[in-house]
This record gives structure tokens, sequence and C-alpha cells, in this order.
């Protein structure tokens, strides 16, 4: 039963405020709590953090677009609550409702008729030499990368207990299925199915032409250790604040085991969206 619903929004978006204004009291008439994301909105209803919203809301509505919806989607730890992202206009593989369909969408979520898909993440641990550890949740990715005047980076990389190679690149991108249309796809990696359960991993201009991009199981634990000093090298993981790595510290990745719950557009499939969002066909 659907009794709280938070709202999310893009900052600074000015459609937000034309249906937000009808969306918070629309919900209040059906009897349904509203938590509106703080600083974002300025409507009526109780206003709190995004950790607020993950932790209480039976349902979370995302106005704008994917970066939106991974800014709150790596915080909700419950695999119930479905993520209703809705696009305002850019390239969204994840907001798939349109703002015309809202209404009618929302009614048949707020009455239990809609379908969601598991999307996995990923826990991303980051080992420094002096025994630090930081730990991230992801749905799209997490990119090592050299910073702009850095020379070629080796990153060491075993595949479970595996040695797979050293990659000699500008960095590596270790993405989901649902990361796999993002950052990956213009390192020319992969277009994977969202519910399938495997990473990819996709070297940014490698200095090796055949290291390709390769698809693991997401049983596997990846691990990845930079060989080069003297350099400016960053791991972001979806978007969040970089950490920097220095020569000898130890990426880990491996599947986080708690899904993401995305509603389905009612009216398309996936292939469909891939097609509209990626222009297939077109001439």
């Amino acid at each position: 039963m659907i009794r709280v619903v938070g709202l999310v929004a893009k900052p600074g978006e000015p459609k937000v405020a034309g249906i937000a204004g009808w969306i918070v009291p629309w919900l209040k008439e059906k009897g349904r709590q509203v938590l509106v994301e703080r600083g974002v909105i300025r409507v009526q209803g109780k206003s709190c953090s995004k950790e607020e919203i993950s932790k209480k809301a039976d349902l979370i509505i995302v106005l704008g677009g994917d970066g939106t919806l991974l800014s709150v989607a790596r915080l909700v730890e419950r695999p119930e609550v479905p993520i209703l992202g809705v696009n305002l206009g850019g390239l969204g593989f994840m907001t798939e409702i349109a703002t015309d369909e809202l209404e009618s969408v929302l009614s048949k979520t707020l009455a239990g008729d809609f379908s969601v898909e598991k999307r996995m993440t990923l826990e991303i641990q980051v080992r420094s030499q002096k025994g630090k550890t930081k730990k991230f949740r992801v749905l799209n990715d997490g990119v090592i990368t050299k910073g702009a005047h850095a020379k070629i980076i080796d990153l060491e990389t075993y595949v479970g207990k595996e040695y797979l190679c050293t990659y000699r690149a500008d960095g590596l991108i270790i993405s989901t299925p649902t990361g796999s249309t993002a950052y990956s796809l213009a390192a020319g990696g992969p277009i994977l199915y969202p519910s399938l359960g495997a990473i990819v991993l996709s070297p940014i201009c490698p200095h090796t032409l055949t290291n390709r991009p390769i698809v693991v199981s997401n049983k596997a634990t990846i691990r990845v250790t930079l060989r080069s000093s003297g350099d400016t090298v960053i791991l972001s993981p979806d978007g969040q604040p970089g950490v920097l790595l220095n020569n000898g510290d130890t990426v880990e990745v491996r599947d986080y085991g708690v899904p993401v719950s995305l509603v389905k557009a009612p009216s398309r499939g996936y292939f469909e969206i891939l097609r509209t969002k990626l222009k297939w066909g077109e001439r």
C-alpha cells in the first residue's frame, strides 16, 4: 500500500514548478502524505532531504533526468519501493514516463496497477595504501580516469582470483547493465538488457587497440589496482564527488545485492525506448 509519496526534482529545472504545483495537492486529495525534497520545490508539503525520502517513502517520483534519478536511487535500500522517473526533455533511459502521461500512470501506480524492473546496483570499495576504506553504491557505473594533463595510466585488473590484464589507457569504466547506455556506450561498450546479471568493463582510449570491452558475471568481484605514480587519477562513482587514487590503491567492485525498482512505462517497451533515444532507423 502506497501511503507516503516522495518527490525529488532536478534543481533549477523550470518545468518542475508547474508539475509539482498540481501533483502535490492531487496526491493529498487522494489521501497520501507527500514528502518534498528540501530546497528544490517551493510547494506545500513536508520538506525533507533525499536521505529521509529514501527511508520513509513508499513511492518516489523523480522529476528530471537520469542524473536526478541516480542521486536518489543509490540511497534507497528497500527494493520494494518503486521509483517513478518522469522525463523532462533530456536523453533519459531511466526516466521513462512522459509528462503528458504522468497523471494516468500515477493513478494506476497508486492503485497497485503497475510493473517494475529490478536494476542491479554495484558496491564500490576503495582501499588505500594507508589502510583507509571508502564505500559507494552506484546504479550506473564507477569510472577510473586520469586527469587532464596526466599520462596514460596502468590499471592491474582481476576478475575474481583470475588476472585479466593491465590496462594501459586513459581510464576504465565498470558499469551495470543500466549504465551500459551511459559513459560505457560512448567508450564503445555493448548495450546490455537492463535486467541482466552482468558487469561491463570498458577501457577508455586503451593504448593496446586489442583491449576491448568485456562482460563478466555479476557474481564476480572486480579488483583494479593503480600501478602508476605521479599522475592525477580519480574514481567517479555515479556522479558523486570523486576520490583521488594513489599508486597502489585498489578499487573493488561487486554486486551490491540490493536492486533498485524502476516503474516501467506501460505504453512502451525497452527496445522502443532504445530506438527512440538512440534514433535507430533514422536516415
